[in-house]
């Protein structure tokens, strides 16, 4: 008996020790500790808070669209176009796209019946008619005065006038564009003088769809606000308490000069700033189509000048179309942000800096890139413009400062499917640059990765609401951008445009309203994405005017331009012409 009960002790132990050893191989392990928490990179970071969803953006559909794009010219002027809708139509598309798509849809309609009825432009009217003017004055009193293709920088209103006795006061009002979706065309200023009780100017703007926006008064009722418009203050202090210093005096004659500059409407009364009001969204000055005054004065004068003037007949059109450009790949490919009425400042680049050897033989292409304007007559005068020098790449959609990044991947888009750039530069039609200095700066670097210019590191967000520049915490909530470089002018390499095309077309990289920042942005999430860039940043590009031994000068009107390349061709050295 002992060694048969041994023997079950030893079976049963080894039953027990077996379903032991088997329920442990059959029990998960324990999982792993988390790992720490990764700090999030400025381009998963961005991506997460600009979509606030895991999903990508979804295509959207905005009235006019398809219209639009439904029967695109063969036009080498719109040669982009196909490649610009799905960066259109987006689901978390930029402020104001759908007024920018539908208001383009009316233009482009009437643009192309337009053309078909007078297929030269200029052959559909008189010459009066058919060609923008340089001023147009009322010497009758009329209190109103037409000009139908905008204002631009240093266009100036001046109103000769005696306040009469009423103490109503009198406005001056700047009458933008509408279409035929409009009822009534918005007021770009309403500028108020009011001469009952306390005398004060209150500046405003009006749109049929929004309304009034918010009153700027001078002087203000509440505490002055620091911010400048281009460098002068909004309210000149000596208007500030005490009526006695106010600008306008009943029976007094006065001059009133109201002139456009880079940032707003600026007011200067017998030669002394008093106002100042910035463009407000949507209301820039090159959608301006008449001016209007009415109130209790006696209009001795009202004249407009340095409006834009669409064509210069002494030019020798031939030495200024751009060249054929007879091979695919090219060594840069230049692109101009320019607005649709800004015809002499392309010209003064087409008879400047464009003249570089480096550009006639095609080796370095440039295209201006220009929306278009809810005034068929603009549209005209650029249409004939791009036809005649082929140097225009038109976008569909109304020229609104907010719209510009859609500016920015349509370069890249000109650059890589269009033709294949080894480089792709992106400028402003107000920046003098040195092409051949770029070029050979760009010899010396890399072919890869690279984005060259006026590098800004570790720069902050405008948190101003009255900026031009300012971003909500909800758009950028960090504290400061990635690298970036200041929009006037900077370079990337071809492997940037075409990452920047395919993450447009499917929608993985994100969109904002800041182009030049947007361009940082999106060169982060390609370095984070594996690839090496190298920021070469290079202080002879000046975004705030011009300096000596420069390689890109900024802020420069037409004349300048001339001025600086003459300098260049006489002096053989780059010297500014202030």
């Amino acid at each position: 008996m002992k060694p048969w009960c041994g023997g079950t002790l030893i079976v049963s132990l080894a039953l027990f020790l077996l379903f032991t050893y088997s329920s442990l191989l059959r029990s998960p392990s324990p999982p792993p500790p988390p790992p720490p928490p990764s700090k999030p990179n400025a381009s998963t970071f961005f991506k997460r808070l600009s979509h606030n969803a895991p999903t990508r953006p979804v295509s959207a559909s905005f009235e006019g669209l398809d219209l639009l794009f439904s029967s695109p010219s063969s036009s080498d002027a719109q040669l982009v176009w196909p490649h610009m809708r799905p960066v259109i139509s987006r689901s978390d598309a930029l402020p104001n796209t759908a007024d920018g798509v539908r208001e383009a849809s009316i233009a482009w309609t009437d643009l192309s019946a337009a053309i078909l009825a007078a297929p030269d432009a200029r052959s559909a009217g008189s010459e009066d008619e058919r060609r923008c003017p340089y001023s147009v004055s009322d010497g009758d009193g009329g209190g109103g005065l037409v000009f139908p293709c905008g204002l631009v920088r240093d266009s100036s209103v001046t109103l000769v006038g005696v306040v009469s006795g009423g103490k109503s006061g009198f406005r001056v009002e700047v009458i933008g564009s509408n279409d035929s979706s409009e009822a009534a065309p918005p007021l770009l200023l309403h500028y108020n003088v009011s001469l009952g009780g306390e005398p004060a100017i209150a500046q405003n703007t009006w749109t049929e769809r929004s309304g009034w926006g918010a009153e700027e008064r001078c002087p203000s009722r509440s505490p002055p606000v620091d911010r400048k418009v281009d460098g002068l203050v909004k309210c000149n202090e000596r208007i500030n308490g005490s009526s006695l210093n106010f600008p306008f005096i009943e029976s007094q004659l006065f001059t009133a000069n109201l002139w456009v500059h880079d940032e707003g409407f600026h007011m200067t009364v017998n030669g002394k700033h008093e106002t100042s009001f910035s463009y407000r969204e949507n209301l820039e000055p090159w959608l301006a189509s008449g001016v209007r005054v009415e109130g209790d004065l006696e209009i001795l004068s009202l004249l407009v000048n340095g409006l834009p003037v669409s064509g210069d007949l002494e030019v020798d059109v031939e030495a200024l179309r751009a060249p054929v450009v007879a091979k695919k790949k090219v060594f840069m490919v230049v692109g101009v942000f320019s607005t649709v009425n800004n015809f002499e400042r392309r010209m003064a680049l087409r008879r400047s800096w464009m003249q570089y050897g480096a550009v006639r033989s095609g080796d370095v292409v440039v295209r201006f890139f220009t929306g278009l304007h809810k005034n068929t007559q603009v549209n005209l005068e650029l249409w004939e413009e791009s036809q005649t020098y082929g140097d225009i790449q038109l976008m569909p959609f109304v020229d609104y400062y907010s719209l510009i990044t859609l500016k920015t991947v349509a370069i890249c888009i000109f650059g890589t499917k269009i033709l294949a750039a080894k480089y792709i530069m992106k400028t402003d039609d107000d920046a003098f640059v040195r092409i051949d200095e770029v070029v050979s700066s760009l010899e010396k670097k890399s072919t890869h990765g690279l984005l060259y210019g006026l590098i800004a590191f570790n720069s902050e967000p405008h948190r101003d609401k009255e900026s031009k520049w300012y971003i909500s915490e909800q758009e950028w909530p960090r504290a400061t951008y990635p690298p970036w470089a200041h929009g006037p002018g900077y370079v990337i390499t071809h492997d940037i445009a075409k990452f920047i095309v395919r993450g447009h077309k499917d929608r993985y990289l994100p969109l904002f309203k800041l182009e030049d920042v947007a361009m940082g942005i999106w060169i982060q999430q390609f370095k984070d994405g594996g690839q090496e860039v190298e920021y070469a940043d290079d202080d002879r590009f000046h975004n705030s005017g011009c300096e000596e031994n420069y390689v890109l000068a900024h802020y420069q009107g037409p004349r300048m331009m001339l001025c600086l390349w003459e300098k260049l061709l006489i002096e053989k050295e780059p010297v500014c012409c202030e």
